[in-house]
């Protein structure tokens, strides 16, 4: 038998303030047809004034906990995903942490933009199999809004707030759990995708800034390359997929990379449309979704992707 991470249960977690895009265009110059037609976007949820991101990770942790059927005591490690912790240090998971009440194990971020779900997903199946734990709770958060300039209408109808989570324990198994991962990144492209602030240079918290049309050249290409590596690292094919969980960054770029993966529309999770771009939130709440709504099962092969600032980008199979 074959020690691998198996995801035992999945949660999710969104604020209850819904901006739809005519809401939004009260307040910016912009439309529901032209941020519709050229991302797919029709709402987004965006955090209470007294929600921070360790609120969202907590819920969404607890819910995930639930469906595993396991408490925080059985946990060991605690990853958050987030480029929006609730400070500049402590690490957000610490924070989590405290909230779930855990005072074994460990806790700590990682920083990889949209990416940071899969590379946390990967981190944690390391230390799981080299024997750090038998069980980790990987979660992606974030409040986007925080760090948004809403007068620059190119950035602020992309993202949304949110949280998504996953409990991985270790077993034996040959064919289910993480299969493979892979993952790459290339600072060469830092200046197309950042936040224009930080502690080191500007000592503020900053605003996002993108260059959308270098992004989509990009994107396409890059995910396939880490789709079809993982694939290849397993021994299977993409017509050996029933799901594809994207990063849901953008419609174009998730149709994009689709065809040019050769797969049915049908096989793709797509939430981008109500949950806009919750960066490192927004593989897990669409597998959650996807998995709440009963789409994918047992025994389903499973691809999540992602790609982010930095560029990062990053790709794992998994055997549900």
């Amino acid at each position: 038998m074959t020690k691998r991470a198996i995801i035992r249960g999945t949660g999710g977690y969104l604020p209850a303030n819904l901006v739809t895009n005519q809401k939004l265009s009260e307040t910016v110059d912009t439309s529901d047809e032209w941020i519709v037609q050229r991302t797919g976007i029709k709402q987004r949820y965006i955090a209470a004034d007294d929600e921070v991101t360790s609120d969202l990770a907590t819920a969404a942790a607890r819910e995930a906990l639930a469906r595993a059927n396991m408490s925080i005591d059985d946990i060991d490690i605690v990853i958050v995903a987030t480029t929006t912790p609730d400070m500049t240090y402590p690490a957000a998971a610490t924070i989590v942490q405290q909230k779930l009440g855990m005072h074994h194990g460990f806790a700590f971020d990682i920083q990889a933009v949209c990416s940071g779900f899969v590379y946390a997903i990967a981190t944690a199946d390391s230390h799981l199999k080299n024997g750090m734990g038998r069980r980790a709770l990987v979660i992606g958060a974030e409040t986007n809004s925080r760090i948004l300039d809403w007068t620059d209408r190119a950035t602020c109808v992309l993202f949304g707030d949110g949280a998504g989570a996953v409990v991985l324990e270790l077993a034996d198994e040959n064919d289910r759990g993480i299969l493979a991962t892979s993952l790459r990144s290339d600072g060469h492209f830092w200046d197309k995708l950042y936040v224009d602030g930080g502690p080191s240079s500007t000592q503020t918290v900053g605003h996002v800034r993108m260059e959308g049309r270098e992004v989509f050249k990009h994107a396409v290409g890059m995910i396939s390359d880490v789709v079809y590596t993982a694939l290849e690292q397993s021994g299977l094919t993409v017509d050996d997929l029933d799901w594809f969980v994207p990063h849901q960054a953008n419609k174009r770029i998730i149709d994009g990379v689709g065809n040019k993966l050769g797969l049915a529309p049908d096989k793709v999770v797509v939430t981008v449309d109500t949950h806009a771009n919750t960066s490192a939130a927004s593989v897990p709440l669409a597998l959650n979704t996807a998995v709440v709504d009963g789409r994918i099962k047992p025994g389903d092969l499973v691809m999540i992707e992602a790609m982010g600032g930095g560029f990062t980008w990053g790709a794992s199979l998994i055997r549900w």
